[in-house]
Parts: C-alpha cells; structure tokens; sequence
C-alpha cells in the first residue's frame, strides 16, 4: 500500500540569531501522558514517555502509530519565525520494524527518514527560510509502508538546531559529509538524497546567498543518488560548488549544471558495484547518462533516445523467460509467484496465484487460469506484430489472460462507471468524459506511467505515425514525436507518476531488462527527466 498513513509533528529551529524555540525537543517534560509543548496530537497515534531510548537527557517520545487515516495522525507544534532567517530543523529518530517512515514538517512536507534503518538512531534534517514573520507549525507525519500492520513504534528524540560540527547522534553506520557553498542566488538552491528505493532521506534549501552548508549523514550499506537543484536554471556560479565525503575520500562533486544534476554513490560493500559487473549490470548511472548531462525539454528526450534506442530485441517468446526469471512476487507475498499487475493485492492475500512457467496462456474462461504477455502500451497502436516494440519487455507485463482480454486495447484512464471489476480492483469503464478506459490499481499506476514515457522516448522516431493506426491510438496520441500524448493523457500519466512513485520492484526489473535486451528506462533510474522533458 503506497498510501500515506501521517504523523505530521515537527522540530525546528533558527541557526544564527534567529529567535524561533521548540518547546520540549528533547521531550522530558510530560504531564499525564502528555508532552508538553506540543498542542496537536490526534487519535490515530499514541504518544508516552520512554526511558529505553533517547539521544539526549532521559527520554524519548514513543509514537504508537495506529491507523493508516493520514489526517487522523498529527502530532505538532507552533514556532515563531522571522522573515528571511534560515531555520536548520533536525531530528532523530528510531524505528523499529521498518514498515512506516516520518516525514518532516516545516511550513511544508519535507523530507523523508529510511524506514529501512531499524534498531538505530538516525537523523532527519532540512533547511528553510521564512519568507514572512509570524508562526509556522513544525512536525512529523508517519507514511506507511509495505508490511504495515496497523501498529507499529518509533522513537522521536532532540527536535534541535544542528550543529554540523558534531557528528549524527548515535550513527552505527557510515557517516557522509555534504560541503555546500552557494552562489551569490541560494535562494535558488535545493538539494536531496534518496536511497536506493527512491525515499527521500535528506533535503535542504532556502539558503542564503554565498552561504557555506555543512550537512551529516547517517547511512547504511547500500546505494544513494544525490541529486541539486537550481531553479533559474544556471546551476552554481563562480567559486560556488559542493561536494560528499565518506572517510576522507569525496564521492561526489560537482558545481557546473543547469536546472539539475544528480550523482550516485555506494556506501559499503553490500549496495551495488558502482562501476560494471557481469552483462553490463553496471550501477554507474551517470556514466550511462552522461551525454545527457546540463539538457531539458526535448533536447533531453532527444538524447534519451539516443542513449537507449539501440536495444537488442530477443524475441515475444523470450518474455516467457524474461518472466520465471524476473516477474515473481518478490515484494507482497514473497512466494515466488508471477506478480501479475491486475491481479495482485498489495495488502491482502492474492486470490490468484500463477506458477511461473506451469500457468502461461493457453486458453482461458475466467479470471486466474492462467497468465499471458501485456503490451501495456498496446500492439494495435503501434501496427501489430511489429519489432522491436512487440517485445520490448519495458513496456511488456505479466498479466492474467482473461483480465487482460477485458482491457483489450483501451487507454489507460480514471474510471467512474465500471462495466467490469477484476478481483484486485483494476476497472473497465468509462470516464467522466465517456471514454471507454482501463484503470489499473494505484499500486502500479505509476509503473505504468514511466513504461509510457519510456515508449514515447525509446521509439520517438516511430510514434508520431502510430496515432492513425486506431481508434483509440488517435484518442491517446497526438501524432507529435516530441510531447507525443494527448493534454488529458500526459496530465494524467504526469500525476500517476508523482503519486506512484518508483519503487524497489520497479528498480529490479529496470536493472533485469537492461540485462535482457541491453536498455534502460530513463524515468525509472531518474524520476526527475519527466518533468524536465514534459
């Protein structure tokens, strides 16, 4: 379930002379059950004073979360701040089974703790900058993850201001230095790093001008994208620039981009190779995309193409291979079974279950006999059987046949009168306009939305002469090689990519098609291109 269950509850506060206080950050202070200072704690959480964990004095907050109603979660505070005085905001925090995440609030949703720290202190910090005097409410909002069980605990400790000359509180792992100094423009400048799953860890902006930032990180074995940001457009100037340490040694740098730039590093041995491996698994991202670096709008999707338009097919019938191997529930039920996007159920247990390579189609008479190759993108639209896209595994998913039957060729869509409901929900229809569409569960909405933007790029040479091919081609495509999809399509794929975000499933499959057929899919590695492009 990629709904986000909340705790919205907050620490912050001012660097330098600003006069912004958090009352009780270090949450010692407690009278009947309750921490003072902070005035809003609703029902769906639980709030008591714990003496087993903390990072500074003698107890924490252990936060029970309960329920997964986002607005029956908020835990928060009120914070006086002045206008064009930057707010270092930070936090530490302990989970304990990894199935929810927090997510900080400072005026706004920030970034994001790893869920996938357990057992361990870690720390969650952002920049900010009051663009008024007055009062902003700071706090936490818990957003569940896979597994969640309806209850489950996490310690909060030292809502404070940072001190970046001081280590992160109780980091068992491996400490990452960010130097960041800004430009004579750093209100312009924003930065985040995500893990391997795409979960914000980090985040700051809101910096002031020729500002020299010290951030430290906490991090575990695995692989980490950091990516800046430059809203003007003309990345960092003069002497500006930044760089991350890892024991002395700097694993990325750089000052000299446009709009954004993104660099992946690999903490420990554990989290990837960085640099090659066997059938060109290599996780060095930027080498793959570097012909591409400083590009947006249609010069990048131009040169996308150029970067993955040279696949190697294998064949329709490799898909069954591609398959046992590649399409297994690995991630819901972890029994091995083919993960078929229209009849799994991501927080149940499945009614169908397909044994990889006993159960292809075949013939079929209801849902769950058997299971056959999906041109998400479908083959009428692009002229039948026609290679390579007719096996092009980007855009090519395990199915159940008869759930697949009922799609037919019909655009994908939002659907408010349903002709027919397969057993996990996904949905024939129309929508509100009458068209006759397919509305998959948002659990793959975004995977979908990426293996269209994948198709629009990867065969940008061919598209713009598939839109009369069709009926419904000529309803979705608007016969352009460059924006390629009708508005109300691309509006709709653009927000199923947001609220859908790439996940770990996704980032697997990426890395086994790009050993299957030798190309990747650009918007699952960098979720940004598709608003730089669209």
């Amino acid at each position: 379930m990629k709904q986000l269950i909340g705790l919205s509850g907050a620490l912050l506060l001012l660097s330098g002379a600003a006069q912004a206080q958090i009352d009780n950050g270090d949450f010692e202070t407690w009278s009947g059950g309750t921490p003072q200072g902070w005035t809003t704690i609703d029902s769906g959480i639980r709030l008591s004073q714990s003496t087993a964990y903390a990072t500074t004095g003698n107890s924490s907050a252990q936060v029970e979360v309960l329920t997964g109603t986002q607005s029956n979660t908020d835990f928060r505070q009120s914070i006086p701040v002045t206008a064009g005085v930057p707010i270092e905001v930070s936090v530490d925090l302990y989970h304990t089974e990894g199935n929810v995440k927090a997510r900080l609030y400072v005026g706004a949703y920030q970034g994001y703790s790893n869920p996938a720290l357990t057992g361990q202190w870690q720390t969650l910090s952002h920049s900010y900058t009051p663009s008024s005097t007055g009062n902003i409410e700071v706090g936490l909002r818990f957003y569940d993850e896979s597994g969640f069980d309806g209850n489950e605990t996490v310690y909060v400790d030292n809502f404070r201001p940072r001190n970046d000359s001081t280590p992160v509180p109780g980091c068992e792992d491996t400490e990452a230095t960010l130097s960041l100094t800004t430009d004579g423009y750093g209100s312009e400048t924003s930065w985040n790093l995500a893990d391997a799953q795409g979960t914000e860890l980090y985040s700051g902006n809101g910096y002031g001008n020729n500002e020299q930032v010290t951030e430290t990180f906490c991090l575990a074995d695995g692989d980490y994208r950091f990516t800046i940001n430059d809203s003007y457009g003309d990345g960092l100037l003069g002497s500006a620039g930044y760089s991350i340490e890892i024991g002395g040694q700097v694993v990325v740098q750089g000052s000299q981009f446009t709009y954004s730039q993104s660099s992946s590093f690999t903490v420990g041995a554990g989290g990837g190779d960085n640099g090659g491996g066997d059938n060109g698994g290599a996780t060095n991202l930027e080498a793959y995309y570097l012909s591409a670096e400083g590009m947006t709008g249609y010069s990048l999707k131009n040169e996308l193409h150029n970067i993955i338009k040279g696949h190697s097919s294998q064949g329709y019938s490799a898909l069954w291979q591609f398959y046992q191997a590649n399409e297994l529930d690995n991630y819901y039920e972890n029994d091995g079974s083919i993960l078929d996007i229209y009849s799994e159920k991501p927080t149940s247990g499945d009614s169908v279950h397909f044994s990889a390579g006993q159960d292809q189609c075949g013939s079929y008479s209801r849902e769950g006999d058997c299971y056959n190759r999906e041109h998400s993108f479908p083959k009428s639209w692009f002229g039948g059987k026609v290679e390579p896209m007719n096996s092009d595994v980007h855009h090519i998913f395990a199915t159940d046949g008869y759930v697949n039957a009922k799609r037919s060729n019909y655009p994908y869509g939002e659907v408010v009168s349903a002709s027919y409901t397969s057993g996990n929900g996904s949905k024939l229809g129309t929508d509100a306009s009458g068209r006759t569409l397919f509305e998959p569960i948002d659990e793959f909405k975004g995977d979908l939305a990426r293996a269209y933007f994948y198709m629009a790029t990867r065969y940008q040479d061919k598209v713009a002469g598939w839109e009369s091919n069709s009926s419904n081609s000529d309803l979705v495509l608007d016969g352009s090689a460059d924006r390629v999809f009708e508005p109300w399509l691309l509006a709709l794929l653009k927000q199923w990519h947001l609220d859908d975000p790439v996940s770990q499933k996704e980032r697997d499959r990426n890395q086994a098609a790009f050993e299957h057929q030798g190309n990747r899919n650009p918007f699952v590695d960098h979720p940004e291109f598709v608003e730089m492009i669209w």
